[in-house]
């Protein structure tokens, strides 16, 4: 049975990058309008998680990091999930989004790759979307809020599989 946060999020009109940037990449990623210096990834980022051409000092406003976003949900991860994998622009928008906010959080090559695409290109999408869940590691070992972003999310977060499988 779906959740009634994940039906109000595909209720709410949004297209898919809107969706996918308001209800999952968001929320998991968080954003920081002031430059930050990324120890992990050895780069300056700002806003949810941009590192191109940031810079120290660099601020920008909370519609300028939507913005930010949306352009590279579309053009980093949309355009390229659209070329590797067939018909991706016919599956359930609910899968749509989930592929794409996992290949802005893991990338497009594994996504392109993986189970879950072989699935969603042979329909199976129910077990597309469980498939994606199978993102849920780092340095091989789980990671708790890899499973609850890949999974049915928290308390204030949607998961993926929870709004993946409300559209089906």
């Amino acid at each position: 049975m779906a959740s009634k946060r994940a039906k109000a999020a595909l209720a709410s009109g949004l297209g898919l990058v809107a969706l996918t940037a308001t209800y999952l990449t968001t929320p998991w990623e968080g954003t920081k309008n002031l430059a930050y210096w990324d120890s992990l990834g050895r780069v300056w980022t700002v806003c949810t998680g941009e590192t191109k051409g940031v810079q120290k000092g660099d601020r920008y406003t909370d519609e300028q990091c939507a913005a930010m976003l949306y352009e590279t949900l579309e053009k980093d991860y949309r355009r390229p999930l659209q070329k590797c994998i067939k018909g991706y622009d016919k599956l359930p928008i609910s899968l749509q989004a989930s592929l794409l906010d996992a290949a802005y959080n893991v990338g497009t090559g594994a996504i392109c790759k993986s189970t879950a695409a072989r699935r969603a290109e042979a329909g199976s999408y129910t077990s597309a979307c469980h498939a994606v869940t199978w993102f849920n590691k780092s340095g091989g070992k789980t990671i708790r809020g890899l499973v609850l972003r890949r999974e049915n999310g928290d308390a204030s977060r949607i998961g993926e599989l929870e709004l993946c499988l409300a559209g089906l």
